[in-house]
């Protein structure tokens, strides 16, 4: 969504500039100013869009018109009054302005961190489905439980529905150990599964650990 420029009716900025002229003298108190001839030509509007700027000014009472003769300043403090308040209200519109942009690139920026995380979520199943043997890793520390006993006895797959695929024993490395392969501390143990196989796989070896402390 495009942001909308918000600015003032043309014979409203028009009173602004006499009003600042006002202000620095230029229209001295007392002084008449010519709505079609003078104001029309000098701003370059329709003696209708200048006629309206100086109701604005009448209407302010920067400005009285005596009928028959024009319109004529009366008023240099009401027209100070007129652009502070004209400046507060260009403050205000400037800091909508600003927010409104502040917001707009926060939504685009989210919106851009959005799709990084999908492409990212995308990629990484993409990922697992390419290659779902990618194993998981468990080394077993001095303080593990259910050491010393084999694969077999601690029947792994029935109890955590992982598949040890390699165990590190030191310096050697064991690629699909056999059944009696016996789990010392040390070792760290290689096996597939899903991510409830990991939970599994954690508490048969360290779960007694936990609950004692």
């Amino acid at each position: 969504m495009s942001k909308k420029e918000v600015a003032f009716p043309r014979y409203q900025q028009i009173a602004v500039a006499i009003a600042e002229r006002i202000v620095d003298g230029k229209y001295p108190i007392g002084s008449k100013i010519y709505a079609r001839s003078t104001l029309a030509s000098n701003f370059n509007v329709s003696p209708e869009t200048a006629r309206k700027a100086i109701n604005v000014l009448v209407d302010l009472e920067i400005m009285e018109v005596r009928h028959g003769s024009g319109a004529f300043i009366s008023s240099k403090e009401k027209a100070q009054q007129f652009l502070e308040t004209y400046k507060d209200v260009n403050s205000l519109q400037d800091l909508k302005s600003k927010l409104h942009q502040s917001i707009q690139r926060q939504e685009e920026e989210f919106a851009n961190f959005s799709q990084l995380l999908n492409q990212l979520l995308s990629r990484t199943k993409d990922v697992q489905q390419r290659f779902p043997f990618n194993p998981y890793e468990l080394q077993l520390s001095a303080d593990a439980i259910n050491l010393g006993k084999s694969i077999n006895e601690l029947n792994i797959w029935h109890s955590t529905g992982a598949t040890i695929v390699a165990v590190q024993q030191g310096d050697q490395l064991l690629i699909s150990p056999g059944p009696y392969t016996k789990l010392e501390a040390g070792n760290t143990i290689y096996f597939v599964g899903n991510e409830l196989s990991v939970g599994l796989m954690h508490n048969l070896f360290f779960n007694e650990i936990e609950t004692n402390k």
